[in-house]
């Protein structure tokens, strides 16, 4: 009971503390300790432990109060992106594609301009992005075009979450091994026509390997376009 009447003293005589860093763990501690004591009379345990308990919880209902207002500009960017989220979902885009190319990259530019919400409600970014995806593939384009348009919108994402470069480092890794992996398959379709070297062009089997050769090489212009969109980004 002693020991308990001690920790009360300190929770109290410090409840309303400003000093936060030194104060949190010092409360943090206390309660620790409270559990460790053991059991107290009967008839005092219900009212040492209210007491206790009161002065604690107006200690972190304070730090709490603090955080909430020191963060109020994050949720506020967080209602607003929720709002422009909700907006995305309902827009329904014209038959001009450079006209709606346009109205989404000006989406993109005005949820980057609202700035950053609470950490818990990061997801928001990531279901943003989705949808301006999905807007997108709606648009009748060039496959190639669409991707690179696609392409700056997920680099707009990623370069949103300027507290971890590592999600850019990742991206050019996983290009570099893209442009790795579709030169080896080009190289192993023109090995194949090697084994077609007697054949007429007109064969539908050169003529499939041909058509496949093309399909790489157009994607591994692509490819390298991202690369050179993204080392853009380091510049």
């Amino acid at each position: 009971l002693k020991k308990k009447k001690e920790l009360i003293k300190i929770a109290e005589e410090n409840k309303d503390s400003e000093d936060f860093e030194v104060v949190t763990p010092l409360m943090k501690k206390i309660q620790n300790d409270w559990k460790k004591i053991g059991h107290v009379p009967r008839k005092d345990s219900d009212k040492v432990w209210k007491q206790f308990k009161a002065a604690c919880n107006h200690y972190f209902d304070r730090i709490h109060a603090k955080r909430r207002k020191d963060n109020e500009h994050l949720y506020e960017a967080f209602d607003q992106k929720t709002k422009l989220l909700e907006k995305l979902k309902e827009l329904e885009l014209g038959s001009d594609t450079k006209a709606n190319v346009k109205l989404l990259k000006e989406k993109v530019a005005e949820w980057k301009s609202i700035g950053h919400v609470p950490q818990n409600k990061r997801y928001i970014d990531g279901k943003f992005y989705k949808a301006i995806d999905n807007a997108f593939d709606k648009l009748k384009m060039d496959k190639a075009k669409l991707e690179m348009v696609k392409f700056e919108s997920k680099l707009e994402n990623l370069a949103s979450n300027s507290d971890d470069t590592r999600l850019l480092d990742n991206e050019q890794n996983f290009i570099r091994k893209k442009i790795g992996e579709v030169k080896g398959e080009i190289n192993q379709l023109e090995n194949n026509l090697l084994f077609f070297s007697n054949v007429d062009d007109s064969n539908p089997l050169v003529k499939d390997v041909h058509k496949n050769i093309d399909r790489h090489k157009k994607e591994l212009q692509t490819w390298k376009a991202k690369l050179s969109k993204l080392k853009d980004m380091y510049s």
